[in-house]
């Protein structure tokens, strides 16, 4: 059987290398970057990648969706340029695609790193996400952020994970806060969405408790504390910029 693996990059020359390694054994390898300024595309061409610039951004689901397109192959892999597929789950993966009682999707745990830290609790183990289907049997939402694989069918689960290092340092932690809850909530206003102060604060309590208590972030150590946090900014910040948005608009009118 054979597989493409489809990945969007923007700046992803620190993640890259690690993550095409990882995946060196599909018959292609398909990459849609938009415009990225580093070595993104020459260590894409480096593997022999099928490498595809965008001048736009439509958001994570169109333009995943744009690299779905690209692939010729009767599986499809899809990965992040942060994730890594282990030897064990590569196995797993080559073992699923050449029997001839696959299902047609499967969902793949995570294993995420958080700032020092894989991290067992909180709510990001195991973490299933659906990555690996057979072409024509799934396409991902058209979601600007959080997007996600819709396939037609039933969803079965592999057993080994992906290593996924999401977060390496604060730094990261605040930048991708600052994104993600601005396409967020511009998503959110255009779906009729509304908010106010008050409700920023309480989504961004609630957060806090879901994840430090609810989902056992303590057992994390320090790095469930901090996870904990950060999961409340981001959501006090996304219902917050639905206000602010909210404010522009009434200026307008």
């Amino acid at each position: 059987m054979s597989l493409s693996v489809i990945l969007i990059t923007k700046n992803e020359e620190a993640n890259l290398k690690d993550c095409l390694e990882s995946v060196s054994f599909a018959n292609e390898i398909i990459v849609v970057d938009s415009q990225s300024s580093d070595k993104t595309q020459e260590i894409a061409q480096s593997f022999g990648a099928k490498l595809e610039i965008t001048s736009d951004w439509p958001g994570f689901g169109p333009q995943k969706n744009r690299a779905l397109n690209l692939a010729t192959q009767e599986w499809v892999l899809s990965i992040d340029a942060d994730e890594r597929v282990t030897p064990e789950l590569k196995e797993e993966i080559l073992t699923v695609i050449s029997s001839k009682d696959a299902a047609n999707c499967y969902a793949i745990p995570r294993s995420s790193w958080y700032c020092g830290r894989f991290m067992k609790h909180s709510g990001w183990y195991p973490d299933y996400v659906d990555r690996l289907f057979k072409r024509g049997t799934a396409k991902f939402s058209d979601h600007l952020v959080h997007e996600r694989l819709l396939p037609d069918g039933p969803v079965a689960k592999l057993e080994k994970h992906f290593l996924h290092y999401s977060f390496r340092d604060f730094s990261q932690v605040l930048k991708k806060v600052d994104a993600y809850s601005t396409a967020s909530a511009e998503q959110a206003y255009l779906k009729g969405k509304r908010s106010s102060v008050g409700k920023a604060m309480g989504h961004g309590l609630w957060a806090f408790f879901r994840t430090y208590f609810l989902r056992r972030g303590f057992l994390d150590g320090s790095q469930g504390l901090a996870l904990a946090i950060s999961n409340a900014e981001g959501s006090y910040y996304r219902y917050l910029k639905i206000w602010l948005i909210q404010e522009a608009n009434k200026d307008k009118k």
